[in-house]
């Protein structure tokens, strides 16, 4: 596979996971769907092993969804751009502290977000948890997913055959 075909499966990749910040848009099944791209383009084990890997992780996650309460951040005073800087923060806390950093990287940029724009720690605080319980951590388990489906992407491209 071509260093522009990879691109292209990267592109798709981060459009599913701005997809997962938004309502309504399948982010993870983007996701999903370049793994699949990229292991039909490129088929050898170690990669219909990630596409076995990330079909796994998604029917988990959807299961772990539906035990969660629906999506209602707009209704918790939760702005775009606090699900924005939440969602960066995790991409970042995920490869700074491999893996886990994603969840402290979650809550910390939407954190930053209502501190700015309450302007104080306990409103900032309270804002972040009522945002948490009303579809935060929806949004938290769909992107974490994305994101070890994305891990085990790039893994398998730095260390496969």
């Amino acid at each position: 596979m071509g260093a522009w075909e990879l691109l292209l499966v990267a592109a798709v990749m981060l459009i599913g996971l701005a997809g997962v910040l938004v309502p309504g848009v399948p982010g993870s099944w983007f996701v999903w769907a370049a793994v699949v791209w990229w292991a039909l383009q490129d088929p050898h084990g170690l990669a219909w092993a990630v596409v076995g890997g990330a079909t796994a992780v998604l029917l988990v996650t959807q299961a772990v969804r539906w035990q969660l309460p629906p999506r209602r951040l707009r209704a918790s005073g939760a702005d775009r751009r606090m699900i924005v800087s939440a969602g960066a923060g995790a991409l970042i806390g995920f490869f700074v502290l491999p893996v886990v950093g994603a969840l402290p990287g979650f809550l910390l940029g939407g954190y930053l977000s209502e501190r700015l724009r309450l302007g104080g720690h306990g409103r900032a605080v309270a804002a972040t948890r009522t945002a948490m319980r009303h579809g935060g951590s929806d949004v938290l388990t769909e992107l974490f997913a994305c994101l070890l489906i994305m891990g085990a992407w790039l893994g398998a491209l730095m260390w496969g055959p």
